[in-house]
């Protein structure tokens, strides 16, 4: 048995604080990794963690290409190749539901193994909303599927996710041996797949609820009650006064937002026109009822009480734009209050409602709202800004206006075979050995730039910084264990308790082991923490390590059971009017049932 050591027990004192604040949400996981290297930095007389090795995360291999695999993923979102698809799958749907799940599945899952499936996502997101309104299906059936096929697709490749590198670069350190190839994962990741999509288009469909009626989001966001139309009589003092003056002052002074002005059919966001009120003009309004009926009031105004407004008034063709976005976890909005973000004066959006990630809806007194990852608004804006919100890169734009600004502005970027070519020459170079697949992807961003697929300042803003940072500080906190001998008293410990249980038992153990905590904490955080002790177990155990590095790996890419888990998971929370439970009815089954067939598909490929 290993000695414990107080620079044991310091790396393991670390380790426990980072998984506390990872689940917690104390700090966002960037911060936390970040500290992370300025402990094991700080404590190096016991983490044995010099200056050099607590900073090689951000020199580390899989960090670069994952790096790079952002800014290629995001020239080829930019040539609309994704959309068209998108398109082709509306025609070949024609209305039905099985073959729209069908479609969403069969083709999310292999493009996600070879582009990053966040911008996949998040393109398929409003293609989705689209289709499910034409066919009256709620969302709700079908966006958790659109995640766990874009998860599972990540197992058909090496750079599939960011996970699949990071377990490569750690298997090669903890063994010795060339880290994973670019295919070696595709024979278990189609029986994955396959499995997986068997799962979704049966039973998932059978378990999971309609959270959210089919195209009535003013209804699902229980708004209606906050809407009032009024007419405005000759009389009115409002009469004569630009629109977007009273508006600006009835949200000042009563906390109410005059959403659009009605006139002879035509209609004008209130926020962006400088036209002045008429007599006979309608007013939309949006705020506590007693409070519009005050408003209404003091300007002379007749209440419509009557007139029940849903999303057909409030989502004008080439005017007025009812629009649902989501915050990614990588926003730089988090924490602004929704005040501080200043929607209103930067983008003319006026927030309808707010659905925290928890479920609760939050529909008036809005400046005080702190934005969360995860958290979705129902806006009401132009069609131009709708378009401006798409490009922000602090709003994810999850509603099927976001496409028809799209079409409306031009189909398939004449760049899109170079990008293609591209993506298709690094994982050739990848595959043959010809480069490191760090040097490849680096040189397809350099191709993409080079041949105006992909400008310099989008490549920027494509990449998932705190991703990055994340991986810069758990990468040193797994060198820590091995260095301080953490990885050998772990591996000795479980090699004790596991010594009378099957190889196959032990395998599947760690599966689901490193399966639970990637729901917790990331799916990089898991595989880095438990991979080097599976592999430390293994080799005590006379087992082929290289088995147990796959169970591991595949395992991290299942963070089904939570929305926190995943970053596709969150995304499609808000669409989706999800509650917690949903994952963890839908997801835990297929995680079991994974582990079962991971297990067994390692046995059947590789042996132990």
């Amino acid at each position: 048995m290993v000695a414990v050591t107080p620079g044991m027990l310091v790396v393991f004192a670390l380790v426990v604080v980072t998984m506390t604040l990872f689940v917690t949400e104390a700090a966002p996981p960037d911060v936390t990794a970040i500290g992370v290297i300025v402990a094991l930095i700080v404590l190096e007389p016991w983490t044995q963690v010099d200056l050099q090795t607590g900073l090689s995360g951000f020199s580390n291999a899989a960090t670069i290409t994952i790096l790079a695999m952002y800014a290629l993923s995001e020239g080829v979102r930019q040539t609309g190749a994704i959309r068209v698809l998108g398109d082709a799958l509306a025609r070949f749907t024609h209305g039905s539901e099985s073959r729209l799940l069908g479609s969403i599945v069969g083709l999310t899952g292999p493009i996600a193994g070879v582009i990053n499936n966040t911008p996949v996502v998040a393109v398929f997101i409003p293609m989705v909303s689209d289709l499910a309104d034409q066919t009256n299906v709620s969302p709700s059936k079908l966006l958790i599927p659109l995640s766990y096929a874009s998860m599972l697709g990540g197992t058909l490749t090496l750079i599939g996710t960011a996970t699949n590198l990071v377990a490569s670069e750690a298997y090669a350190t903890a063994t010795g041996n060339p880290p994973f190839s670019m295919f070696v994962f595709t024979p278990l990741g189609i029986i994955v797949f396959g499995v997986g999509a068997v799962y979704l288009l049966t039973i998932a469909p059978r378990l999971l609820p309609e959270r959210i009626e089919a195209g009535n989001r003013t209804a699902n966001y229980g708004v209606q009650p906050f809407l009032a139309r009024v007419l405005v009589p000759s009389r009115s003092p409002l009469v004569g006064n630009p629109a977007r003056e009273v508006a600006d002052d009835a949200h000042r002074d009563l906390n109410i937002d005059i959403l659009d002005v009605l006139r002879g059919g035509e209609h004008f966001v209130a926020a962006d026109t400088d036209r002045d009120i008429k007599g006979r003009d309608l007013l939309t309004i949006r705020g506590d009822p007693a409070t519009i009926r005050q408003f209404c009031d003091l300007v002379d105004l007749r209440y419509l009480p009557r007139t029940a407004l849903t999303d057909i008034e409030l989502d004008q063709p080439d005017r007025v734009a009812l629009l649902e976005i989501v915050v990614p976890r990588e926003s730089g909005l988090i924490g602004d209050t929704i005040g501080e973000t200043r929607l209103r004066e930067r983008y003319d959006a006026t927030v309808l409602a707010v659905r925290r990630r928890g479920g609760g809806l939050i529909r008036e007194h809005f400046r005080d709202v702190d934005l969360r990852a995860g958290d979705s608004l129902l806006l009401q804006t132009t069609y131009e800004t709708a378009q401006y919100l798409k490009e922000t890169g602090d709003f994810i734009v999850t509603s099927e206006v976001s496409e028809r600004v799209m079409k409306r502005n031009g189909g398939l970027s004449p760049t899109a075979f170079r990008a293609f070519a591209i993506i298709a020459a690094v994982i050739g170079l990848a595959a043959l050995g010809v480069v490191p697949i760090a040097v490849a992807a680096l040189g397809g961003v350099v191709a993409m730039v080079v041949t105006d697929c992909l400008s310099v300042s989008d490549a920027y803003d494509a990449v998932s910084w705190n991703v990055i940072f994340l991986l810069a500080g758990v990468i040193p906190l797994g060198r820590a264990l091995q260095l301080t001998g953490g990885v050998a008293l772990i591996g000795d410990l479980v090699g004790e308790a596991t010594v009378f249980l099957p190889l196959v038992a032990v395998l599947a153990a760690f599966y689901l082991l490193t399966g639970l905590l990637a729901n917790v904490i990331t799916p990089v955080a898991s595989v880095v923490l438990i991979l080097p002790i599976a592999i430390d177990t293994a080799q005590r155990l006379g087992a082929d390590p290289f088995g147990f590095a796959i169970a591991v790996t595949f395992a991290g890419s299942t963070a089904f059971m939570t929305p926190i888990g995943y970053q596709t998971n969150l995304m499609v929370y808000g669409p989706g009017g999800y509650r917690f439970s949903d994952y963890l009815r839908v997801g835990g089954p297929l995680q079991l049932l994974l582990a079962v067939v991971t297990t067994f598909g390692i046995v059947l490929l590789w042996g132990l």
